[in-house]
């Protein structure tokens, strides 16, 4: 067994080298305990609940699911592994730990079933309930456990008694309590109902997708298997209608009032001032912060936010801080900037990324010069404070004086976890991560006049100036992710394609998180022509440096949007690319969602031009290159139809072209072992092949 080979099927038995990594971390408000979720090991997907004792520094396993299952498989229902796919999660085990406010009471589903733990005790049950259980989430006093059971929300005590609906649904196309498919697909909103202070009351989301087209995903593979059914909202077709209502323990029920906008993207309820909620218009060019009237549904406007093209979702705003400031985060000229009671506390070069927690003061994420850095910062009354020393990709979790870095670094494999109490390192949690036998070689570029950020990787011992090599792209390059980032294991995949006999090139373009809002905005109404130029320059730029890339041989390869660009580039630039893996591309964007597609492409009916010109299939005339096309059957996100009509479109215009079918799989990528490693040998070889005819 090569090297090669034992280290593709260690990335996919290791979830690409992330289990036995601390994750879901809470911090005690007394600041003596600290909860997360792990797995026993790096090898194995089944986590647990776990405490650290901040006194002793000693590390114990609160909630095993191998003994609360005694071994059994455990079984997901359609709920739960629709949550998961939309979250991207492939963990097993506990994969959710919410709590109440002390931190104390933990609830959780495993296998449909609820159970509960006192983390002080050790103490875990399984209540008796209505199955299969998902989301379930105590109150802040610790008194209640809230739970969705098909499409219900329900209420039990915490000992188990008293299990009984608050709200029932009016027929199969309506949910109290869930996340529809565009706020946790789009919005990062995997909630459906937020628990009041005292725990008494709870704002709940009531759904109805009973208007949203009908789509049908089967399994050619299995043809006695019924089709799987999904109300899917494509651009310019309906969307899910979302009303919100408070319902009280004691029974009573009022229906929150925020007609006139589409979107529900945020719901904050706390002790610092009334509910919040933030309502974006369908065109997402308005938001409206509204606090809310729990007991007349009555809602006030407090802010209200315009943009020409859109307004941002940023995690964790709105909020209310704990003596009642607002906490937002506004685009402004050249930042993304931390406003806290109507005053920019952050300048350029700050560029906000995300909200961790307000209470005294505000705890965030943002970069400053360099995107590829991500810090973790404080407001306080000396101005802002870096909280996070170490270089890299940070977050944190806190709890009274107590904080938990959680950093990935270019210098090390896994993540540190860091414990500080104030500014003071105290303890660490451990990773049981496995070690990846293959060690990225990344050269951090700035390429062209735009300064794109890029990475590059040689095979390893390469020696510059020994020969030529051909060029294999490797990027994502739209809106909401980022592939250049100060971590490693970012770029582990890369480095075995370089391995290969490539240099790997990473380039972030116009449209990347992290450089502002003037540059995610330069995709308004053109992901084709920004994206793809963008990685023609970095391409050309990266040549200039260093002149062992050979600009006659350039492969690109791609999943998702890093698909779509990856057929684009061969369509529209065979002069610059010739050869193309595209994975689970969008082809189409009228077969896209509403929420995405409709914020950068507008909607198709008033823009149909727009739509024409940024899609793929127009273009399969213009095929003169090798390209590989690469679908999931079962994914409900870009659905197989996107590969298919491009194909057809390729076979009507006489195009040559390779579609290859994933039965069962995705939008997620295969996670079988051997599947997984034969999918990157396959496109291996065939980028050797297909380059190696370039004439």
């Amino acid at each position: 067994m090569t090297r090669e080979t034992s280290f593709l099927q260690l990335q996919a038995r290791t979830q690409r080298f992330t289990l036995g990594i601390p994750k879901e971390i809470k911090v005690a408000p007394d600041g003596d305990r600290v909860l997360f979720l792990r797995s026993p090991s790096g090898e194995e997907r089944r986590h647990s609940l776990w405490q650290l004792d901040l006194a002793t520094g000693k590390e114990s396993v609160l909630a095993d699911p191998a003994v609360l299952l005694a071994d059994g498989d455990e079984e997901l229902s359609a709920e739960e592994r629709a949550r998961r796919e939309r979250s991207r999660m492939q963990a097993s085990g506990i994969v959710g730990n919410a709590t109440d406010a002390r931190a104390r009471i933990v609830a959780f589903a495993l296998s449909g079933r609820l159970y509960v733990t006192d983390a002080l005790t050790g103490e875990t049950k399984l209540l008796d309930t209505a199955s299969p259980v998902v989301d379930p989430r105590p109150n802040p006093t610790g008194t209640h456990i809230a739970y969705v059971s098909d499409n219900a929300l329900r209420v039990v005590n915490v000992d188990g008694t008293d299990d009984r609906a608050l709200a029932e649904p009016e027929g199969e196309d309506r949910a109290y309590g869930l996340a529809e498919f565009i706020a946790a697909e789009e919005m990062s909103r995997s909630r459906g109902y937020w628990w009041s202070p005292d725990g008494q009351r709870l704002i709940v989301s009531h759904t109805d997708r009973s208007d949203v087209h009908l789509w049908h995903i089967s399994d050619p593979a299995n043809p006695a298997a019924p089709p799987h059914t999904v109300h899917y909202p494509a651009a310019g077709t309906p969307n899910v209608k979302v009303q919100l209502l408070v319902l009280g323990l004691d029974g009573s029920r009022v229906k929150v009032d925020w007609t006139g906008t589409e979107y529900l993207t945020t719901v904050h309820w706390s002790a610092g001032g009334p509910p919040l909620i933030a309502v974006q218009t369908r065109d997402q060019r308005t938001t409206q912060i509204r606090t809310v009237d729990p007991d007349t549904g009555e809602t006030e406007l407090l802010h209200e936010e315009t943009d020409p093209h859109w307004v941002d979702i940023v995690s964790g705003v709105p909020a209310w801080t704990s003596d009642g400031r607002l906490v937002r985060v506004v685009a402004g000229e050249h930042a993304y900037r931390l406003v806290v009671d109507g005053k920019e506390v952050t300048d350029v070069p700050l560029q906000v990324r995300s909200v961790l927690d307000a209470s005294d003061d505000v705890l965030f994420t943002a970069s400053a010069e360099d995107a590829t850095r991500v810090h973790v910062y404080r407001t306080g009354v000396d101005g802002v404070t870096q909280v996070s020393s170490v270089d890299g990709v940070s977050s944190a979790a806190r709890g009274g004086d107590v904080t938990v870095l959680t950093t990935w670094r270019m210098d090390a494999a896994g993540p540190d976890v860091t414990v500080l109490r104030g500014d003071e390192a105290i303890g660490k949690i451990d990773s049981l991560a496995v070690v990846p036998s293959l060690e990225p070689k990344v050269i951090e570029l700035t390429l062209g006049e735009r300064k794109l950020r890029g990475a590059l990787m040689f095979p390893t011992g390469h020696e510059p100036g020994s020969g030529k090599l051909p060029v294999l792209l490797d990027p994502y390059g739209g809106p909401h992710a980022q592939r250049v980032l100060a971590s490693r294991n970012a770029y582990l995949t890369s480095q075995w394609l370089a391995d290969q006999g490539f240099a790997v090139l990473v380039v972030d373009g116009r449209g990347t998180p992290g450089r502002g809002p003037a540059w995610e905005r330069e995709i308004a109404f053109d992901f084709a022509d920004a994206t793809l130029i963008d990685q023609v320059d970095g391409l050309h730029a990266a040549a200039e440096q260093y002149p062992d890339l050979d600009l006659s041989r350039v492969g690109i390869r791609g999943w998702s949007y890093g698909g779509y660009l990856a057929a684009l580039a061969v369509l529209r630039r065979p002069d610059v690319f010739h050869a193309a893996i595209a994975g689970a591309p969008v082809t189409d964007w009228r077969l896209y969602d509403t929420h995405y597609t409709e914020r950068y492409l507008g909607h198709p009916d008033t823009h149909p031009q727009v739509y024409e010109r940024n899609s793929l299939p127009p273009d399969a005339p213009n095929l003169e290159r090798p390209l590989m096309i690469i679908h999931g059957l079962a994914d409900d996100n870009v659905v197989v139809a996107h590969s298919l009509r491009l194909s057809s479109a390729l076979v009507a215009a006489g195009r040559p072209h390779t579609l290859l079918p994933l039965p069962n799989v995705t939008h997620m990528t295969p996670q079988d072992e051997s599947t997984a490693e034969n999918f990157l040998l396959l496109q291996t070889t065939w980028l050797h092949e297909a380059l190696g005819k370039v004439r």
